[in-house]
């Protein structure tokens, strides 16, 4: 039986409230309550019947939702997962309406402001950007970082969330920043399943969370299954909170608050809730709220049935202990509400998100109706009699609550069995169809950047100015002066990163700057790549402009989930509604040893769609780079040449002012007999091998696109094909690596083919990493020897009495 709880265990204060005032706050508690499970009820239905594609709902966590939403404050943010609904319900980030549209994939920013329909229901976000890619006041909203559905992936962004108030708060340098924060008073909500806590990322977000005494505030909600798995398999002890009890703060006040509470208690979570965040946001630090005895009354999705894999007992258990039930049963011992009272309530609700649904259906088709309706017109015109294009207009109107993608493949199909024929009909249907292909570019294939006013290729190229009195410096004093000019002129620049703040980063770019910026601008981290990824994106969410380091390249690796599924997919999955200008700083290429050379391009582009990726091929055009992702507001990577740092360049007079365009490739060696385009470290093997080709009279020019997304926009590649009519792609990944996205680009997109004479060519690394040693180095990735002999074939097979084998 439940306890029957006294009034005053609500966090709300009794004494300042009637008790007429109270049973209103419990009541529409129940109501959005009941809501939330009628939608979660009806969303299953709409999947089973075909409606929708597939659904994930949130019941059974409905009352620990709605005691978080209490807590949760404007200009606070959530980092979660997908069973928020009733929260995102409660503190107004989600309506019914909107819930229904994301689930029937509604393609409207509109209809659908997480996602404009590109995300499955229950994955929310708030829109924290205007349509010209400015910010709103996030101090005036409820924030909520966009969802991904890899279980635990929210917990590495919710690190840097959580830090960021902890940068506004103690940095007073930031305090113009009025839109992004109240004096650091915000809190990072996180939530997450118990089965999802046997994530890494989960522990190192905690460690890291403890560490750097942020206000984040975790909740686990505990339903004792992982999916058809129980907690003996997924947790030491079946117990998260039980194992953290490590994280406890102690004596010295360092490390978390952590408390437990049952799901069906609605009293003891509110009184909790309440607890738990007034310390996180006045203490700053962080709390672990353990929410135990959670049901999951329609189990993990609509793609299983959970009476497969739990037993009787716990079905029964479940039934009984259903959070609604027992907040039903508690509102009628306290007299609260009568049951008729309830009844009528429930029955209102119910009806209410039958509508809501109905409406949002409607919406959903009806744009399409329209459509179908025209296409079925355009083909009944076109057919003329043609029996075969009657039948295809006759299946689509046949099609009840057909979906876009009926209508576009009739009209497609149509237009290809009519291609013989020239009619003013064809003419309207084709004309129709190409209006459509960029409606629905739009619709769906949109926005993997933001493309707002602050976009890199809106940033003015101005080239860096050198005098008699420039001097030659190593490349890490370049670096690092663009690093010190940028950090005096932005009080939003952070960075951070293993080694990064006391001894200025293993290769010394930083060196210096902590001492003159302090250790809240420049910071160490521990060994952790997820957070510190995830510290990147938190940070840039809340309007800073982070760099987050990455040692190696090699382990980039570690990061690669947080990269690929949260940070490069932020600004399409929202379709432009959130944004995360965050820079991902790291070094690779030539060194020695099979984890400190690494160039795995082809891994990089194949996942990192939505990020700048850029190659500088020495430290003036790094810091160009910089100096362009300074003033702008996309995501990218930029990998330093690692055997760079101790060569000497000339310091540029302009050193944090001039910039280096994205997608603007440069000729770095004007030749006339073969196009050689390559990047990073590997253009001054290139370089050296010109040198005794042009002795042996081959005149090679040499290529540099200089960053590989985007990828030479002005086509300079085919343009030098043009001349030369000869190609090799010099690249240090594996063999059919980053070699296949540059012939892809300079052949197909570039059309480059057009001006071969003859079969273009790849010199890549071998299919291994390099063993350790400069011999390693040489017989695992292009040698200057490599490259003269490479080209000298490609030319022994275009005149080889001119040019006679070597070999």
């Amino acid at each position: 039986m439940m306890p029957n709880v006294k009034l005053t265990t609500n966090p709300i204060d009794a004494a300042e409230l009637s008790f007429d005032d109270f049973k209103t706050i419990v009541i529409n508690d129940y109501k959005i309550a009941y809501e939330s499970r009628q939608a979660s009820l009806l969303g299953r239905k709409e999947v089973l019947t075909g409606k929708a594609k597939f659904g994930i709902f949130g019941d059974g966590k409905e009352l620990p939702q709605i005691a978080m939403a209490k807590a949760f404050k404007n200009g606070d943010w959530r980092s979660g997962y997908y069973r928020d609904q009733t929260f995102a319900f409660a503190a107004g980030i989600c309506t019914i309406k909107e819930f229904f549209a994301q689930l029937y994939a509604n393609p409207s920013v509109e209809a659908d402001p997480a996602s404009a329909g590109r995300q499955m229901n229950c994955h929310f976000a708030t829109r924290s950007i205007n349509e010209d890619g400015s910010w709103k006041n996030l101090t005036e909203i409820k924030n909520s970082s966009s969802d991904i559905a890899p279980t635990g992936g929210q917990m590495a962004r919710l690190v840097g969330l959580a830090y960021a108030s902890k940068l506004y708060r103690q940095n007073p340098e930031l305090e113009y920043l009025k839109n992004f924060s109240v004096n650091g008073n915000e809190v990072a909500f996180g939530t997450i399943g118990n089965a999802s806590t046997s994530e890494g990322v989960f522990f190192e977000a905690m460690n890291a969370a403890g560490v750097l005494q942020i206000p984040m505030a975790m909740s686990v909600w505990d339903d004792a299954y992982g999916i058809s798995v129980p907690a003996k398999y997924q947790t030491t002890k079946e117990d998260i909170s039980e194992i953290l009890k490590g994280f406890q703060r102690d004596e010295k006040g360092e490390g978390y608050e952590i408390y437990k509470v049952r799901g069906w208690d609605y009293p003891a979570l509110c009184e909790t809730y309440q607890r738990a965040i007034d310390v996180c946001r006045t203490e700053h630090i962080p709390v672990l709220i353990h929410v135990t005895e959670v049901t999951q009354p329609q189990g993990h999705s609509t793609s299983g049935s959970h009476e497969r894999y739990k037993d009787k007992a716990r079905l029964e258990w479940e039934k009984e202990y259903d959070c609604i039930l027992q907040m039903r049963k508690w509102m009628l011992e306290s007299a609260i509400i009568t049951d008729e009272e309830l009844t009528e309530l429930e029955v209102t609700a119910k009806n209410f998100v039958r509508e809501t649904q109905k409406e949002a259906w409607n919406e959903f088709l009806g744009s399409i109706k329209t459509e179908k309706d025209q296409v079925i017109a355009m083909i009944n015109d076109l057919a003329a009699g043609d029996p075969t294009l009657i039948k295809i207009a006759a299946q689509l109107a046949n099609t009840p609550d057909a979906q876009r993608r009926e209508v576009i493949s009739s009209a497609r199909k149509a237009l290809r069995l009519s291609v013989n024929q020239s009619s003013a009909d064809r003419s309207a249907l084709l004309s129709w169809y190409n209006a459509q292909e960029a409606l629905n570019t739009d619709r769906y294939n949109s926005k993997l950047f933001t493309e707002g006013n602050e976009s890199p290729s809106l940033v003015s190229e101005l080239k860096p100015v050198y005098t008699e009195q420039s001097k030659m410096v190593d490349g890490r004093e370049l670096l690092n002066a663009c690093f010190d000019s940028n950090f005096a002129r932005d009080q939003r620049l952070v960075a951070f990163g293993e080694d990064l703040g006391a001894i200025g980063d293993v290769n010394q770019g930083f060196a210096g700057l902590q001492a003159k910026y302090g250790d809240l601008r420049i910071t160490d981290t521990g060994i952790r790549e997820m957070t510190i990824v995830g510290q990147g994106i938190g940070l840039a969410l809340r309007g800073l402009r982070p760099i987050a380091e990455i040692q190696y390249l090699d382990y980039l690796v570690f990061a690669l989930n947080v990269l690929s599924d949260d940070l490069a997919s932020l600004s399409y999955r929202t379709k432009a509604g959130q944004k995360a200008p965050v820079i991902i700083r790291t070094r690779g290429h030539r060194l020695e040893g099979v984890w400190h050379s690494g160039s795995p391009i082809g891994m990089i582009l194949g996942s990192l769609r939505g990020l700048h990726i850029l190659v500088p091929r020495n430290m003036t055009q790094a810091a160009g780079m910089y100096n362009t992702l300074f003033r702008s507001d996309e995501p990218a990577l930029i990998i330093e040449c690692l055997n760079g740092y101790r060569l000497k360049e000339k310091l540029p007079e302009n050193i944090g002012e001039y910039t280096v365009p994205f997608g603007k490739a440069e000729i770095v060696r004007e030749g006339a007999d073969i196009t050689v385009v390559s990047y990073g470290s590997t253009i001054r093997i290139v370089e050296e091998a010109a040198e005794e080709l042009a002795q042996m009279g081959i005149s090679v020019e040499i290529v540099d696109p200089q960053t590989l997304l985007p990828f030479d926009t002005e086509q300079i590649c085919a343009g030098s094909l043009a001349k030369t009519n000869k190609l090799l792609v010099v690249d240090e990944d594996v063999p059919g690596g980053g070699t296949a996205f540059l012939l892809q680009q300079i052949l197909e997109e570039q059309k480059g083919y057009y001006h071969l004479d003859g079969q273009p060519k790849t010199l890549s690394a071998k299919a291994h990493r390099p063993p350790y040693g400069s011999d390693g180095d040489y017989f695992s990735k292009p040698s200057v020897d490599d490259v003269i002999e490479a080209v000298y074939s490609m030319m022994h097979e275009s005149n080889p009495s001119k040019y006679p084998a070597i070999f």
